[in-house]
């Protein structure tokens, strides 16, 4: 039985695309930036499936002897407009975003707020560019005295919602934000709505739970995993991925409350053959590292990430693909606390793999996901081109 687990590191880029300068983001180099600013950097394990000799990762300061690589690897450039989350995991699997999610750098419209206010029988404050860590400290105490939520953005085209949940209880939150999504349509468009919960300490300073939710736009066509599902495969889904895609193309899914807790579910999956593809992201290298531009806290989850994959590894079957990539970068030592444009890795493991494959630069993300469905025997999407040929030992495999 033929299965694929695909891991997307939220945000490891490796370096600057050539249309960077366009975003603001020449010399972005998530994986060498954040390699840089930890001491004592180390992940052989990552090193051994390739990931220090795709050309120009972390300037090679990570490049091992060829004859120490044990699967296949290589790098991808984004087709799509922008670099956001779902822009990169739509073109994974297959599809293009070719105008820009709408974004709000002068914060949201008067009248969408209004009618934003109207619907959900409050108030709000904040709706202007800013770090979740740092809008909580400024409007917090307004929040907790008033119960107004506090509304944001950032450079990517997100609607954020952040409030107390002694104040505004999970699910009110929650409901709340399903309300904005159903209004952030049409002139008003956006990418996603992001529930953002947090607690005051008895210090009273301000930290962000685990119970973020996601509400993102339905893709607007079939995707790889709608191409699985409608083949008669499972898709298992870890941590946002179901919202990412609204649920669509998914049979069944996890939420998580991080990088360990992400492994753990994607481990139990395997286990338990939860998918034939189980989906994974990874998402504390971005929110946690990336946006808040802590280059030494990204190098540490690399590494804890790193020490994992042993794990990961033995829950392998002899038919299974294990494949690790990422959906843009987050440079933790760029200006600003946004993504940054760059190209993502591809690393590809398993009993049928190749060694020591080169799969070169890919024109899009989405050679990826034509290369999973290729594997698992469905449709493929009309983007990308896979890979599979290159990769596998035996002409019929």
């Amino acid at each position: 039985m033929r299965r694929v687990i695909l891991i997307v590191m939220d945000s490891l880029g490796i370096g600057e695309e050539p249309d960077a300068e366009k975003y603001g983001d020449l010399g972005a180099d998530t994986l060498l930036h954040a390699a840089e600013g930890t001491e004592n950097f180390s992940i052989s394990h990552l090193q051994a499936m390739g990931i220090g000799n795709i050309q120009g990762a972390a300037q090679g300061k990570l490049r091992i002897s060829p004859e120490e690589v044990e699967g296949a690897f290589g790098k991808m450039r984004e087709l799509s407009a922008g670099k956001d989350t779902i822009t990169g995991h739509w073109e994974i699997s297959g599809i293009e975003t070719k105008i820009p999610f709408k974004t709000y750098p002068q914060g949201f419209p008067k009248a969408f707020i209004e009618k934003f206010e109207q619907k959900i029988g409050r108030k709000c404050i904040g709706n202007y560019p800013a770090s979740g860590t740092e809008i909580i400290k400024v409007l917090g105490p307004e929040h907790e005295r008033t119960g107004k939520p506090i509304v944001y953005t950032s450079q990517d085209s997100v609607f954020q919602i952040a409030a107390n949940v002694d104040v505004i209880p999970l699910e009110k939150l929650y409901e709340i934000c399903e309300t904005a999504r159903g209004l952030l349509q049409g002139e008003w468009a956006c990418g996603r709505v992001i529930a953002r919960p947090y607690v005051l300490n008895a210090d009273g300073s301000r930290t962000r739970t685990s119970d973020r939710r996601d509400y993102a736009v339905m893709p607007p066509e079939d995707t790889m995993l709608d191409k699985l599902t409608k083949s008669g495969k499972k898709v298992y889904a870890v941590g946002k991925i179901h919202d990412i895609f609204d649920g669509k193309g998914i049979t069944d899914w996890v939420h998580t409350t991080g990088n360990e807790n992400g492994i753990d579910e994607t481990i139990r999956a395997m286990k338990e053959n939860k998918g034939d593809l189980i989906f994974t992201n990874l998402v504390d290298f971005d929110s946690l590292y990336g946006h808040r531009r802590n280059p030494s806290g990204y190098g540490k989850a690399i590494m804890a990430l790193d020490r994992r994959i042993p794990e990961i590894k033995a829950c392998l079957q002899p038919e299974d693909l294990l494949m690790f990539t990422a959906d843009h970068g987050n440079d933790p030592v760029h200006e600003g606390f946004d993504h940054t444009r760059e190209y993502v890795p591809v690393l590809i493991s398993g009993e049928h793999v190749r060694p020591g494959i080169n799969i070169g630069t890919r024109s899009t993300f989405a050679d990826l996901g034509k290369t999973v469905t290729d594997y698992l025997g469905a449709e493929g999407t009309k983007l990308g081109t896979g890979f599979l040929s290159e990769i596998l030992e035996g002409e019929n495999r």
